[in-house]
């Protein structure tokens, strides 16, 4: 009977080993899948920052091109004036030169 039950313990022991392998195997994937599982909040997150920083550009680039039509503007404003103010010129000089010999 006596080698049946070094057997049985020899037997129980190495189960007890395997099935600690197995728990210790099972913490590392349950390790992973926590380390997995903040990679993706990570992730999200960032991408949800990428998101909020292409509308904040999004909605510079409208304000850029609002600013650009109205700069178009003012400088088509400011070429009428500039003319107008030569136009002004040459004419108060032609009568200035006019009254000096006539």
């Amino acid at each position: 009977m006596k080698p049946s039950l070094e057997l049985t313990t020899e037997l129980n022991m190495t189960t007890n080993a395997r099935l600690d392998r197995i728990e210790e195997k099972l913490d590392a994937l349950t390790e992973a899948m926590i380390a997995l599982a903040r990679a993706e909040e990570k992730i999200a997150g960032i991408k949800q920052a990428q998101d909020s920083g292409w509308e904040r550009m999004n909605h510079f680039s409208k304000k850029l091109d609002s600013i650009e039509e109205q700069v178009r503007d003012n400088a088509h404003t400011v070429s009428i004036i500039n003319k107008l103010f030569w136009v002004a010129v040459v004419a108060i000089s032609g009568s200035i030169a006019a009254q000096m010999w006539m």
